[in-house]
């Protein structure tokens, strides 16, 4: 029983490799492919450098974004408030305004308009008047600090142009204030 067994583990064994010799390609051709084919790579080995280039090119970032209005935006924000019948720049104006002019100072080819608004409260005519001296002021800010005065305009929209619909002080706060537009035309 046990010479029976041992037979037809061997028998099982033969065929096996039979079939294993039986799969493998004899063709010229076919061996000359496996030997020129890229080798294969174990986790031991190391891994190949990079040409410095390529590493480089990753590396580089631009943290000012492209020169588009919502690149401007997550790098400085685009708008400024100041508080009831002012055209001064507040603290946090100023320091917005810094970041602006940083962004545009690395965007040397982009023009910007300066959009001078007021909230409802007062007459069409005295809220344009009013807008106009705030984008004055936000202009006069960035040339301060290098921008050329060519590259910056002004329009005023006094209360027509309304950033929140509605009443109240809430409301009025975030009317109050002056946005860099990057100018399509002028780029």
């Amino acid at each position: 029983m046990i010479a029976k067994r041992f037979g037809l583990q061997a028998l099982t064994v033969a065929a096996a490799a039979f079939l294993l010799a039986a799969c493998a390609s004899t063709n010229p051709a076919d061996e000359e492919a496996t030997a020129t084919a890229a080798p294969v790579v174990s986790e031991q080995t190391e891994p190949q450098a990079v040409p410095s280039a390529e590493v480089e090119q990753e590396q580089i970032t631009d943290p000012f974004g492209d020169a588009t209005q919502s690149a401007l935006e997550n790098y400085a924000g685009d708008r400024v408030f100041f508080s009831f019948d002012s055209s001064e720049l507040n603290p946090a104006a100023r320091q917005t305004l810094q970041r602006q002019a940083e962004w545009m100072q690395n965007h040397r080819s982009v023009k910007a308009v300066v959009e001078g608004h007021a909230d409802e409260r007062g007459t069409r005519e005295y809220n344009l008047a009013l807008g106009e001296r705030r984008a004055t002021a936000a202009k006069n800010y960035l040339v301060a600090l290098g921008i050329s005065p060519d590259r910056l305009s002004t329009i005023s929209y006094g209360k027509e142009r309304p950033a929140v619909l509605g009443s109240g002080e809430s409301v009025w706060r975030q009317n109050r204030r002056a946005v860099l537009k990057i100018d399509r035309a002028g780029a």
